[in-house]
């Protein structure tokens, strides 16, 4: 297990690096701006579920795989382009469904939610990355058994990630609370949240294709 000086050194480090919004925090804001609060935090869990897959993959050895790979890293990022895009193409399309007249888009059950949440965290490379490239910096081989400690530092990242990512969900619920209030308003929201994803997907795939 980390000492208590790598823990809060690791700490530091994770936070700086969740603060700054990435596709799973804008994930979460657009969900919880659109459905309230409740559907953020589901999408804080699909998020962190699918950080357990890629903690479990870098215990497993086989983030070093995926990254040694070249034609693998660049499938799983291209299949996290399409599935960005397919959220944007969604989010453009509730968009259409509040502009007809006295009528209103059915929310996505929590299952979706927590679903999409899910996949989108699983097929993101970076994190990935991240537990093959940054985690690592902050074993001690000394200590013995590497692997308990990358699984160690995982699940505090992963609490950290719960304790920021909330706040953006909450965040994110507050401001929908007034969105929702406005169908001018609730329309802008659904068509940023899909410009936004769409361009991620965009960025991801070309980045995948220049790799």
């Amino acid at each position: 297990m980390p000492d208590l000086a790598t823990a809060l050194l690791f700490s530091g480090a994770a936070l700086a690096l969740l603060l700054v919004p990435g596709p799973a925090v804008l994930y979460i804001v657009a969900r919880s701006a659109s459905q309230g609060p409740r559907a953020g935090l589901v999408s804080v869990a699909g998020i962190h579920t699918g950080t357990l897959v890629h903690i479990a993959a870098a215990v497993a050895g086989l983030s070093a795989i995926v990254v040694a790979s070249a034609t693998a890293f660049t499938a799983i990022k291209l299949a996290g382009a399409v599935y960005l895009i397919h959220l944007g193409i969604t989010s453009l399309r509730r968009r259409g469904r509040l502009s007809e007249i006295n009528s209103e888009a059915p929310p996505r059950s929590m299952r979706r939610v927590f679903t999409d949440g899910a996949v989108l965290n699983i097929l993101n490379p970076k994190t990935a990355v991240f537990f093959l490239a940054f985690v690592p910096q902050f074993v001690d081989a000394e200590a013995g058994n590497a692997a308990a400690q990358v699984a160690a530092l995982g699940v505090l990242f992963i609490v950290l990630g719960v304790i920021t990512d909330g706040a953006y969900a909450v965040a994110g619920g507050w401001v929908g609370g007034r969105l929702r209030r406005s169908p001018r308003l609730a329309r802008r929201s659904e068509t940023a949240a899909g410009a936004v994803y769409i361009g991620l997907g965009l960025t991801t795939a070309l980045t995948a294709r220049s790799a």
